[in-house]
């Protein structure tokens, strides 16, 4: 593509399209750009067409294409071609940042993201000038400018907070604080300067204060893996300007907004966690600020109103305490009663009560609701707050803290018995000190491990929280309901069996309740005590127990998803899927229902694939419930197969993405359970699984290939004597695969399916070119991943055409191969196999060399003779050798850049583990020793005489054990 006017005229044309919210009209434009990005220039295009149309809809349109084509296209994968030219990447690092900083904010913004998206993969190597760039605008006095360098920055090394430490890492932080801390710390100082010539200038002050914020976010990204010489030496002026600005205040900067943080609370809120890092990493250099910092923090949460914009301020306020409790040498500044009480008093029970903002977003915005409340994305509330603040008082003072929120919780709960339709908050304050004072330890998979002892929570559950549980009417005190479900989750591995039996109808009755929190919080607890394990690790509550709960279980589940806003609720779809798979056979005669409500589900959001966890459980409901099914009644596979081919027909034709690796993973399961040839409904479908496109797309290369395999062992006759001309496609796939370092072992998988099951007369002209790719890719790229499926496969092609077509097939391609490859790679390499039933395939590929090939007898190859089985036993007998070169690292599917949808497994659809031999080799030591005990009868004398030679003496008396066991001698 050239820079010309044509071009960017038919870009703006496209671009223009995209935002068109007409599917018909937006998609081919989409996949208009997606088709042309390949080319040259095509990213210098959107960069002119975004200056050329400043100011407009078409230039933020342009900037976002942009920025989400670099974050696709930038990273350069090992085996995958380099997306974009070097002429392009050149260009583009070289104009980005002046683009960026004299663009206006909202564009600013992305590109921003894209300077730290290209940063992130050649900064500081291969773009080592960025920096300089950077820092140099710093002199320019303009604060635009200024903060879009501070924005960038920002996006650049905030991944410092959470990289592990390296080598690299160190090196790269140590560049930058070179080159970044020394005019940042300036910076700092001269805006706080600015600041205070400028106190009353409204608009000036808005622009140097988001200066600040940004300036404190990168003090934390650039001290959170250590504490660098320079900001150790600097923390006078950094401490001191922190304190004053967190005891600072200015009318000006205040906001009328009751939600929104204005940018004085942003700028608080940053100080806090800057002194919380401190605090906890650096407590001793931290030390000499720390009272005045407690006292600053202090003053701030007792003079801080409720309002929701202050949420983060106070929330970072208090984790400041929590940390700071929490370290044994602080624990002077906490230890009067007094001190206790007041913290408990003033800043704990009025951070737990639930405000009106809580009571909106629980009605009007419930998906926020619970993915603060439940999920743990949390962190950033008062309550949760105020909850890590009681763990950390507890932890040094745990007797006084109890006795002081007792005494609390009697009382907020004989005020909501007062009157409980005006009082219903007090109790609700109660329930959540009681759980933040008991639960000391938790785990997403056992909820509470560790409890406060001096709190008794199953007396506590029956007389406060079963109540509300058991209230006839599930629609109102919903708040309570969904507090006493969160109560069971939350103690789920503390409270009695008998107690958990009693909520479980309670809970599916609260799964018919209006509100989406109490609904969800229901299918969310059902879910997590169905999971839980007896001492006998089968599962607590089992089948039998839920008999007569079955019906109403999955009627209410299905029903939940009816009301408006549950639609597609993954909480509880996942409880569909973890009810089907506890009970089994039971939900056998709902299946046929069952079935057409969860098609009709998947062709609804198949339309618009917005939430992939609900989506992914879907999909796992609808092979438990295949395989539930079709394991008591085989023959109701075609039914499965008729009411789900009509949706993923539907899904193939319109190519949703996000759903084909789940389509080819449900078609493997179906096929897989066929006893006869495969039914013509998917041969019709074979040819188009071939075709390149499909195996573009990496989240599809997994369940494609499981899914050519479910052909190849089911219907390779059908495929042979139909299909022959398919052949050389198949083998252009494994061709593909093979070259690619992530997708060797896919190219293995269906290999060995094709030489397992195949008819040798369909794939006899093709063996010797599949040999020579495989000595190509081990020439060019050997890694052990290839090595170690290399091995299993050339012993399983070993197993089923025997050691004599191996030998042939080698010195075929290049005289004395044979000998080359057990000297060079199966002797050194053997050990490196892992896998039973691998291992398995090649100690009889290893025995079939060892005593079924005469060439092994009588030639040059005998000399390998004895360090061959010697290499054998040692697979059998020695520790598996794990070790990879330091030169080798794989890229794993799942990390591999894009959009494009990654390959989700599915757990209940599963491949069972399969064993080419099989039952014709039981143990493969018996079957060495049988086999060498034949050999040694059809050449007498020959095998002792070249064990006597230079055989390992421990390797002999592991073969004489073989021996023994298996009731032969060597003659």
């Amino acid at each position: 593509m050239e820079l010309s006017e044509a071009n960017l005229q038919t870009l703006t044309e496209y671009l223009q399209k995209t935002l068109d919210p007409d599917p018909a009209v937006r998609r081919p434009a989409e996949k208009f750009l997606e088709s042309v990005e390949g080319n040259q220039n095509y990213p210098l295009l959107l960069l002119t067409l975004l200056e050329k149309s400043r100011g407009t809809v078409l230039s933020v349109c342009a900037a976002v294409t942009f920025k989400n084509y670099i974050k696709r296209n930038w990273r350069i994968v090992e085996d995958e071609p380099n997306k974009i030219c070097e002429a392009d990447r050149t260009a583009i690092k070289a104009s980005i940042v002046h683009l960026m900083l004299s663009s206006e904010e909202q564009i600013q913004r992305q590109l921003s993201d894209a300077i730290s998206i290209i940063g992130r993969e050649d900064f500081p190597q291969k773009w080592p000038d960025l920096l300089t760039e950077m820092v140099n605008r710093f002199q320019s006095g303009d604060f635009h400018v200024i903060n879009g360098v501070l924005h960038t920055a920002h996006s650049l090394f905030k991944r410092y907070r959470h990289e592990f430490k390296s080598n690299e890492l160190w090196s790269e932080i140590k560049l930058v604080l070179e080159m970044f801390a020394q005019p940042l710390t300036c910076l700092f100082k001269a805006t706080i300067e600015l600041y205070q010539s400028h106190v009353n200038d409204k608009s000036a002050l808005k622009v140097l204060f988001s200066s600040l914020i940004l300036i404190t976010k990168l003090f934390y990204s650039l001290n959170f893996q250590d504490l660098p010489e320079f900001f150790e030496d600097n923390m006078e002026t950094w401490m001191t300007n922190f304190h004053h600005l967190l005891t600072l205040d200015n009318k000006l900067l205040q906001t009328d907004d009751e939600e929104e943080a204005g940018l004085l609370e942003m700028l608080k809120s940053q100080i806090c966690d800057n002194a919380a890092l401190y605090a906890q990493k650096y407590d001793e250099e931290f030390q000499p600020y720390l009272p005045q910092f407690v006292t600053a923090i202090w003053n701030l949460l007792v003079t801080t109103g409720q309002q929701v914009k202050y949420d983060l301020l106070v929330s970072n306020a208090i984790q400041f305490l929590a940390s700071v409790c929490e370290r044994p040498h602080y624990k002077n500044l906490f230890e009067d009663q007094n001190t206790l009480t007041s913290i408990c008093e003033k800043v704990i029970v009025p951070n737990m009560e639930f405000r009106s903002a809580d009571e909106d977003a629980f009605e009007d915005n419930p998906e926020e609701y619970i993915r603060r409340d439940l999920e743990g994305s949390d962190i950033d509330t008062r309550r949760r707050a105020a909850c890590d603040l009681v763990r950390g008082l507890c932890k040094f003072f745990e007797g006084p803290v109890t006795a002081i929120f007792s005494g609390y919780v009697s009382s907020m709960l004989q005020e909501y018995t007062k009157c409980p339709s005006t009082n219903w908050k007090h109790k609700d304050a109660a329930i959540y000190l009681v759980t933040s004072l008991a639960s000391k330890g938790q785990t997403q998979k056992h909820g509470t491990t560790q409890a406060n002892e001096l709190v008794n929570l199953t007396e506590f559950f029956i007389n406060h929280i079963l109540p509300d549980l058991k209230s006839p009417n599930v629609n109102e005190f919903q708040v309570l309901k969904a507090d006493g479900i969160k109560y069971v989750m939350i103690f789920r591995s503390r409270l009695p069996k008998e107690q958990l039996l009693a909520a479980v109808p309670l809970l599916i009755n609260l799964l018919q309740s209006e509100s989406i929190v109490v609904h969800t919080y229901a299918a969310h607890a059902l879910e997590r005590i169905f999971t839980m394990r007896g001492e006998d690790n089968t599962t607590l509550i089992n089948r039998a127990e839920m008999a007569q709960l079955v019906e109403p279980l999955l009627t209410n589940l299905f029903k939940a998803m009816t009301v408006t806003g549950s639609s597609e609720n993954e909480y509880v779809m996942k409880a569909i899927m973890r009810s089907f798979s506890l009970l089994q056979e039971s939900i056998v005669p709902y299946v046929p229902t069952l079935i057409s409500q969860l098609t009709q589900k998947l062709l609804a959001v198949s339309k618009n694939p917005s939430k992939p966890h609900f989506n992914h459980y879907l999909f796992e409901s609808l092979c438990l419930a295949v395989k539930i099914t079709c394991k008591s009644n085989p023959t109701a596979l075609q039914s499965f197969e008729e009411a789900l081919f009509v949706v993923f027909t539907e899904i193939l034709q319109n190519d949703v993405q996000e759903f084909i690796p789940y389509v080819f993973q449900v078609m493997s399961l179906l096929l897989e359970m066929h006893t006869s040839d495969i039914p013509l409904s998917y041969m019709s479908l074979f040819p188009h699984l071939l075709q390149p496109v499909l195996w573009e797309r990496t989240g599809n290369i997994p369940p494609l290939v499981r899914l050519l395999q479910a052909y190849l062992e089911r219907g390779a006759n059908t495929i042979t004597s139909t299909a022959a001309d398919k052949i050389p496609g198949l083998l252009g796939v494994f061709q593909k695969l093979i070259a690619s370092k992530a997708n060797d072992h896919q190219g293995f998988y269906l290999l060995s399916s094709i030489i397992e099951n195949m008819p040798p007369d369909s794939v006899s002209q093709y063996k010797k070119q599949i040999f020579i790719l495989l000595f190509q890719r081990l020439q060019n790229s050997k890694t052990t991943k290839f090595v170690k499926s290399f091995l299993v496969f050339i012993n399983l092609f070993c197993v089923k055409y025997g050691a004599i077509a191996l030998q042939e097939m080698f010195d075929s391609i290049q005289p004395k191969m044979f000998g080359m490859v057990l000297e060079k790679i199966f002797i050194p390499e053997i050990q490196k196999v892992s896998g039973t039933v691998e291992k398995k395939i090649c100690a009889v590929g290893i025995t079939k060399i060892l005593t079924e090939c005469p060439a092994m007898m009588d030639t040059e190859y005998t000399k390998l003779w004895t360090p061959l089985l010697q290499a054998q036993i040692g697979l059998f007998e020695l520790p598996e050798d794990d070790t990879i070169p330091d030169d080798e690292h794989f890229i794993d599917i799942e990390d591999t850049p894009g959009y494009q949808a990654a390959f989700s497994q599915l757990a209940f659809a599963g491949k069972k583990d399969h064993d080419p031999i099989g039952e014709t080799v039981g143990n493969p030591k018996i079957h060495l020793a049988q086999s060498l005990h034949k050999l040694s009868t059809a050449c007498p004398g020959r095998v002792p005489s070249m064990l006597s030679t230079n055989m390992n003496a421990e390797a002999l008396q592991y073969l004489q054990g073989y021996l023994q066991a298996a009731s032969v001698t060597l003659v």
